[in-house]
């Protein structure tokens, strides 16, 4: 497991290649400067900057607790990307995200995950439910894991549905202490026997140093869309506030799922 402080690169977007349009907010396959193809997540798109701020805090909570994320970089998208594209959704969407965007690295030749081929060992299926339980992740089901298969190894994407507290910002502290009962719809559910050990295992990576260094990831301006908090630095102490809190009590959602995988059975 890397220890490292968490690091994003930045890379520049030199091409658009292909819209990815099973996505709701039509994320984007494009080439970098640096040659390699990443699946680019859009600032300018419905949820705005807080779905990029849900997949780089999801992503790189998921990498420091050893599971596998592609790599996730800023990317800079220039005004004259929305000039030339053809297809005016995409054009409203490029010049509406001009400037610091998200993007993962993408993986070619990945397959999606089907639990009806491939079944999961309990440990690694209890470590992404508990996951999923510390981010109220909704968008790990049967219908849509958001696991992808690439070279015979397991990874986790698509995390901008993730901490779905932020966008209204209502209640939220209490919102840190309640059980995530849309677990039940978790594809993962049923081999997660593994939730305590797991759970000590995590509480013990999870850190304030650790979430905190994640948080100072955030470029400021995601952090200056509304009026919420009066700055960057209070945005990131609330979701430092609710995250640490989350991970304080996850007992609560830990019995909360083994619940539900007892009354799903």
């Amino acid at each position: 497991m890397d220890l490292n402080e968490p690091q994003l690169r930045t890379v520049n977007v030199i091409r658009y290649v292909t819209p990815l349009r099973e996505g709701g907010s039509l994320p984007a396959i494009a080439e970098a400067d640096d040659g390699f193809l990443y699946v680019l997540k859009f600032r300018g798109a419905g949820q705005g900057a807080k779905a990029l701020i849900a997949e780089l805090i999801g992503g790189e909570i998921a990498r420091a607790l050893g599971l596998k994320v592609p790599e996730i970089v800023f990317a800079n998208l220039d005004e004259a990307f929305g000039r030339t594209e053809p297809d005016e959704e995409i054009q409203d969407l490029l010049k509406a995200s001009v400037g610091l965007n998200l993007a993962l690295h993408y993986l070619s030749g990945a397959i999606t995950f089907d639990p009806s081929i491939t079944i999961l060992d309990a440990k690694l299926a209890s470590q992404i439910v508990w996951l999923d339980c510390l981010l109220t992740n909704v968008d790990r089901t049967p219908r849509n894991t958001n696991m992808l298969t690439w070279h015979k190894e397991l990874w986790l994407i698509d995390h901008g549905a993730s901490l779905y507290f932020h966008h209204s910002w209502h209640n939220w502290l209490e919102q840190a202490k309640r059980p995530f009962m849309q677990v039940k719809d978790h594809v993962l559910l049923p081999w997660a026997t593994e939730l305590e050990a797991v759970d000590g295992e995590y509480r013990s990576i999870l850190t304030g140093e650790r979430v905190n260094s994640i948080l100072e990831l955030i470029p400021d301006d995601w952090l200056s869309e509304e009026g919420a908090f009066n700055s960057p630095e209070e945005y990131r102490q609330a979701y430092s506030q609710f995250l640490l809190t989350r991970i304080e009590h996850s007992e609560i959602f830990v019995k909360e799922a083994q619940h539900a995988a007892k009354t799903t059975i």
